[in-house]
This record gives C-alpha cells, sequence and structure tokens, in this order.
C-alpha cells in the first residue's frame, strides 16, 4: 500500500527568460509618468475652466477612451505570438518588423501602454470630473454636492472598469489584429525610430 503513495516531488520554476530588469527602462518611466501627469493635468485643468458643459464631458470622455484603448494594446501586446509578424516580415509586409519589435518589447510596451498611460488617465479622469461636477453645482446650486460627486465619480470608474474588462476580451482575441495596427499607427510618428 506504502507503494502506491506517490512521492513528494520538488518543483521548481525558472524564470521565462535570463534578462535582468532594465534599470534605465525603470527611471525612463518614472520621468514620463511624471512629465506627462504633470502636463496633463495641468492642460485639463486649464481647458476645462475655460469651456462649456458638454466639451468638458467631452474631454471627460476622451479621457476615459485613451486608457481603455491603450489598456487593449497593453494586453494585446503581452498575448500577441510573434511567428505571424515573422511570416509577413519574410513577404516583406510593410510594418511587420516593427510589429516584431513591439512583440519582443513586451514588458516596456504593456507598461507604457497599461500602467503610464492607463493611470495618468485614470489620475486626469478624477480631476476632470471634479471639474464637471463643479460646473454642474454652478448653474444648479441647489444640488447635494456630495452627491453629485459621489455619482460623477462612480459612473466615471464604472464606465473605465467595464470599457476595460470588454477590452481585454477583445484585446486576447484579436491580439495580433491590435499589435499589426498599432504598429502601423506607429509609422505616422516621426520619432519612432526603425
Amino acid at each position: 500500500m506504502k507503494e502506491d503513495i506517490p512521492r513528494k516531488q520538488k518543483i521548481k520554476f525558472k524564470p521565462s527568460n535570463n534578462k535582468s530588469a532594465d534599470k534605465s527602462w525603470i527611471l525612463k518611466t518614472i520621468i514620463i509618468t511624471f512629465t506627462m501627469s504633470a502636463i496633463f493635468n495641468v492642460l485639463s485643468s486649464g481647458v476645462m475652466q475655460m469651456v462649456d458643459i458638454w466639451i468638458a464631458v467631452l474631454i471627460l470622455s476622451a479621457i476615459i477612451l485613451i486608457g481603455i484603448i491603450f489598456d487593449i494594446i497593453g494586453v494585446a501586446v503581452t498575448t500577441a505570438s510573434e511567428a505571424p509578424f515573422h511570416s509577413m516580415s519574410a513577404k516583406k509586409v510593410r510594418h511587420a518588423d516593427r510589429a516584431i519589435r513591439l512583440v519582443k518589447e513586451k514588458d516596456k510596451v504593456s507598461n507604457f501602454c497599461n500602467d503610464v498611460i492607463g493611470d495618468i488617465c485614470g489620475i486626469v479622469s478624477g480631476s476632470a470630473s471634479a471639474a464637471v461636477v463643479a460646473y454642474i453645482l454652478k448653474a444648479a446650486t441647489n444640488i447635494n454636492g456630495f452627491f453629485l460627486s459621489l455619482i460623477v465619480t462612480a459612473t466615471v470608474a464604472s464606465i473605465t472598469v467595464g470599457g476595460k474588462a470588454l477590452g481585454k476580451s477583445i484585446a486576447i482575441r484579436y491580439s495580433n489584429m491590435i499589435v499589426y495596427m498599432s504598429a502601423k499607427a506607429l509609422s505616422f510618428l516621426t520619432f519612432w525610430r526603425k
């Protein structure tokens, strides 16, 4: 009977690759995040105070949409397969090499899309929703500010989380197509090096 019971086995997990953390990328990310969040906060706060309520709501919606789109790109890059792009590159299909680079650098691309842009959009949408609440309170003084703020921030949060949840399933299902479309979009940006 003792022979039927399997012995405990040691299971060893190895990292998927031997690359160490790129410390220069981490430092760049911190600097980029600080700079971009400061710029976007100043721009959104300044613009929100100068525009009409409907344009402010439109700006808030655009910020939420940008966060969702970049979250989709970040997830797609991490789940995409490199093989189809190598095949496309062998057939001289435009933008295939850039798509390969995106997939090879998936940790950096995902970090930039999901964390840098995603978190900045989250912070800026919070300040933008506060500006929308201030607009509404200015126009209608008889509304309870606490409940209005609660409703607006809860709506923004639920749209953001719901949009990202829907986006993740789309990103996983169509990852290669999204990576290729992102590579095509990057070709229009002159600062992206070949």
